[in-house]
């Protein structure tokens, strides 16, 4: 990430746990303004508890959070008034309406009335505004939801899971909505998921957790960058024993992934047409000779590997 402009969320060491269980282990997370920060990770592996810390909601171990510049635990009221969140299912009163349940917490809040019919407006919930809550399907509910975090326009959107459970249509919207409120509304989102391949479409910078420890962070262009670090040769033959004995300098990196097949380390176009030239001069079929790169998601599972669990 670019470390010449100030982090509009930043955590330094932070730590937490449930009694003598540690959930997170020295977490420092950045994220800048203006960017959609995509928090990914495995059930189970820290997301919502780290999402808690941000709001203040839990209060950590060690280490400290700072929002806006400002140190979380010293200023927050006053900081938190300038954030919207969203953590697993909305909080709604069913019996009333889409309109009823926003106007209860702008009047909570002592927000602007005019704010009611702009955040329904935003959310494409106008048409649906005085349907009774419980008739909305669950992605309305997220949106509605949404609405009432929007409330206050704040500068920074927390998202717990916000596309859990819904269809894809469903997962459409809230992805558009996120994309729009960034560039239409200058809002910076970080949204927790598991879901890599839904990510990838939305963030701009991505933090991969896996058992309470940050394992990557950066642009998607530098998960990118990782991705194709990881890319290889497979070379198929008649029998890659043989073929790996006979060149022995070529392919002393190689791994058997089958009687008949090699991977290698890609390592650039000169050395794949070496490869090739040396095992027909070898007097050995050639079958095929192909990159293989790992998808996003080959690459979150590789980062997200099990590792022993810390004492």
């Amino acid at each position: 990430m670019n470390s010449s402009s100030s982090p509009l969320l930043a955590t330094h060491g932070l730590c937490f746990s449930f009694g003598k269980r540690p959930i997170l282990h020295d977490v420092n997370l950045r994220v800048e303004p203006g960017s959609i920060y995509g928090f990914l990770g495995p059930n189970g592996a820290g997301k919502s508890t780290t999402m808690r810390l941000l709001l203040g909601l839990l209060r950590p171990a060690a280490g400290s959070v700072q929002l806006f510049g400002h140190d979380l635990a010293r200023h927050r009221v006053a900081l938190l008034g300038r954030v919207g969140a969203l953590i697993e299912n909305p909080s709604l009163y069913d019996h009333l309406t889409g309109h009823e349940n926003v106007e209860a917490t702008r009047r909570l809040r002592g927000v602007a009335a005019h704010r009611t019919a702009e955040v329904l407006a935003l959310v494409g919930l106008t048409d649906n505004a005085h349907r009774p809550a419980r008739e909305y399907s669950l992605g309305m509910r997220q949106r509605l939801g949404l609405a009432i975090a929007l409330l206050s326009d704040p500068d920074l959107l927390l998202l717990d899971e916000p596309t859990n459970g819904l269809d894809p249509n469903g997962i459409i919207e809230m992805r558009e909505l996120m994309r729009r409120l960034r560039q239409e509304q200058g809002k910076t989102i970080v949204v927790s998921s598991h879901l890599i391949n839904e990510i990838e479409k939305v963030a701009t910078h991505v933090g991969v957790i896996q058992q309470g420890r940050l394992v990557f962070q950066g642009s998607l262009p530098d998960l990118q960058r990782l991705q194709t670090g990881r890319t290889r040769l497979v070379l198929e033959t008649q029998d890659a024993d043989t073929c790996r004995n006979l060149l022995p300098r070529l392919l002393a990196g190689a791994t058997p992934a089958g009687p008949g097949t090699l991977w290698l380390p890609w390592v650039s176009r000169e050395h794949t047409a070496e490869v090739a030239a040396a095992v027909t001069a070898a007097g050995l079929p050639l079958y095929g000779l192909h990159l293989e790169q790992p998808s996003l998601e080959d690459t979150f599972l590789h980062l997200t590997e099990a590792r022993p669990t810390l004492a």
